[in-house]
């Protein structure tokens, strides 16, 4: 039975459009700053799965928008979007070197979704299920990988920037929208969580897979208002040679 929350989705990727336009804005304007560019690329994906999820949810599921939402979400999801914070914690060569290596395992994961046999008979024509992969190396150690990469850089680099920018009272509105980058990005892991549980108690399967939709939905929303705050925000007073945290420089 459809209800309102099946339709998240849908409200989930035309924010990603509208967000995109504002990091492309932002970027233009910073002389196409990479971390704008790589967030705005994971801001794309990100609506991209869940264009798919829309898809699926209210017109039916197929092996092959299956595969696809999986290449877009599990694969492609976080890691554009850690990968700005990697040009922002780093220099552009460790950047560079870090972003080298770690495209290595996206692409091989890449490549191996778009060519592993699929589990017809895992399929669920009424929402979408990572179960019909059948090369299992896919889900683990591959896609783990990646999101561990994404977490460390993403979520791990807006905290402590959260951290370091409170002890700093000029600098508390930077604090509070690094702190909802950080929750924002932990929200769609969480849904996603809870929608592999399957059955829990009362609560049935599409009900834990809409959780997925309501965490990505809220996520994207707080990472917008996150991103927003750091662009009002005072500039930061740091030292030559400082790191710059995750969305540290994004006014700069």
């Amino acid at each position: 039975m459809t209800s309102f929350l099946h339709y998240i989705p849908i409200a989930t990727t035309v924010i990603s459009v509208f967000f995109i336009i504002t990091l492309l804005k932002r970027a233009k304007s910073r002389e196409w700053a990479p971390h704008l560019l790589w967030w705005a690329a994971g801001v794309f994906f990100y609506g991209v799965g869940t264009a798919f999820e829309s898809v699926i949810t209210l017109h039916g599921n197929t092996l092959m928008l299956n595969r696809l939402w999986y290449w877009a979400g599990a694969i492609l999801g976080a890691y554009p979007l850690a990968t700005g914070s990697v040009y922002l914690l780093h220099k552009r060569k460790t950047a560079n070197i870090l972003t080298g290596l770690s495209l290595i395992v996206v692409i091989v994961g890449s490549v191996a979704v778009f060519m592993t046999p699929l589990i017809a008979e895992n399929l669920d024509v009424a929402k979408p299920d990572g179960n019909i992969i059948g090369w299992t190396w896919i889900r683990f150690p591959i896609t783990p990988v990646i999101n561990i990469y994404a977490a460390i850089f993403l979520i791990g680099g807006a905290v402590v920037s959260s951290v370091r920018f409170f002890e700093t009272p000029e600098m508390r509105m930077r604090a509070y929208g690094t702190a909802l980058v950080a929750i924002g990005a932990t929200l769609p892991g969480i849904g996603g969580t809870m929608a592999k549980i399957g059955t829990s108690g009362s609560m049935s399967e599409q009900g834990m897979v809409e959780v997925l939709y309501v965490g990505e939905f809220l996520g994207l929303v707080l990472m917008w208002w996150g991103f927003e705050l750091c662009t009002r925000a005072p500039m930061p007073i740091l030292q030559q040679g400082d790191e710059v945290g995750a969305l540290e420089a994004v006014s700069e």
